[in-house]
């Protein structure tokens, strides 16, 4: 997809949410984000292995404040919130989301979910907030394909 596509997409703030990140078209989505202003988040989780490994990363990424209490409450409180990273948007990219997702599938859902919440709560704002998984295995057809 083109990058105009993807400002379009990713502007787009009733379609926000989780989704399959795509296959081809990684530097048009990227360049598109940049465009927007968007504050764009890689979270590789290629060494992460449990719900510690995955909180730890995604705090990295982000940069979470002190008071980040590396729990799922706390992930939660971190991504509705943001105030550290002013943007009219946000983008996270889940990287490499295969072997959290063999050894602890159930861990990467919930942290799916709260993705998810926190891209309904940023959507009633008006502020896009989006998480695209790069996932491929074969069992994960339930994660929707961007629009």
């Amino acid at each position: 997809m083109s990058r105009a596509h993807y400002e379009t997409l990713l502007s787009d703030v009733e379609k926000t949410g989780v989704y399959h990140a795509p296959v081809r078209g990684r530097d048009e989505l990227t360049e598109a984000a940049k465009s927007l202003g968007y504050a764009l988040f890689p979270v590789d989780l290629l060494a992460v292995n449990d719900k510690a490994g995955l909180l730890d990363a995604v705090a990295a990424a982000l940069d979470f404040p002190d008071w980040f209490g590396h729990n799922w409450d706390a992930l939660e409180d971190c991504l509705m919130d943001l105030s550290w990273w002013p943007a009219p948007g946000y983008v996270v990219l889940l990287e490499n989301a295969d072997r959290l997702h063999a050894a602890h599938a159930a861990e990467l859902d919930t942290a799916l979910r709260i993705f998810a919440a926190a891209a309904d709560s940023w959507r009633r704002e008006g502020v896009p907030f989006w998480t695209l998984v790069d996932i491929r295995a074969d069992d994960a057809d339930w994660l929707p394909e961007l629009p």
